[in-house]
């Protein structure tokens, strides 16, 4: 005997939902203005070592350190560890809203990254091949969610959650990057 995905909605405890209203508002605006861009902006503060306060917005400041085996002090995500965190929220934030479109409601949304990271460089003052890729070669994300609609339709709202995602673009593709003196 087969379920159905209302059986399964009343059953289960779904994720805190997003508005949906609201989520539409936010498509309707960007399909009436296609070409808008906005800046984000974030300042860096380093504290010592490599101890580094992320400020955003009006937000607390997002701490960034590195292990003790580079020489910091293990408070925080070292900086590829906070991209890989990105790239999980990024997506995570791609299905949730992709599924509350498609009025599907999640119990369960949890990713697992890992990346492969030569750092034999150590930021420039290590192995200076200029033949070394630097960077993530290679990197992978498992995404396990669990809703009211069947396994295919969750798994077709991750693919196309993956093509839409600003920061997996990001790492998929070459931006125009600056860093000059102040």
């Amino acid at each position: 005997m087969s379920t159905s995905p209302q059986t399964i909605a009343r059953n289960m405890s779904c994720l805190r939902p997003i508005d949906s209203e609201g989520l539409k508002s936010l498509g309707e605006k960007g399909r009436a203005n296609p070409n808008s861009v906005v800046t984000l902006k974030a300042k860096t503060v380093c504290e010592g070592q490599f101890r580094m306060q992320t400020y955003v917005r009006d937000l607390a400041p997002m701490l960034i350190d590195e292990p003790p085996h580079l020489l910091g002090e293990d408070n925080a995500p070292n900086p590829s560890e906070a991209v890989l965190a990105t790239l999980g929220a990024c997506l995570a934030v791609g299905v949730h809203a992709n599924a509350t479109a498609r009025g599907i409601r999640l119990s369960r949304l949890e990713l697992q990254l890992e990346g492969d990271i030569n750092v034999t460089a150590v930021w420039g003052t290590g192995d200076l091949d200029e033949a070394k890729t630097l960077g993530f070669s290679a990197v992978r994300v498992k995404i396990d969610a669990e809703g009211d609609a069947p396994k295919e339709q969750i798994d077709e709202i991750i693919a196309h959650s993956n093509v839409w995602s600003p920061v997996a673009n990001t790492l998929r593709n070459n931006v125009t990057l600056d860093v000059q003196p102040a």
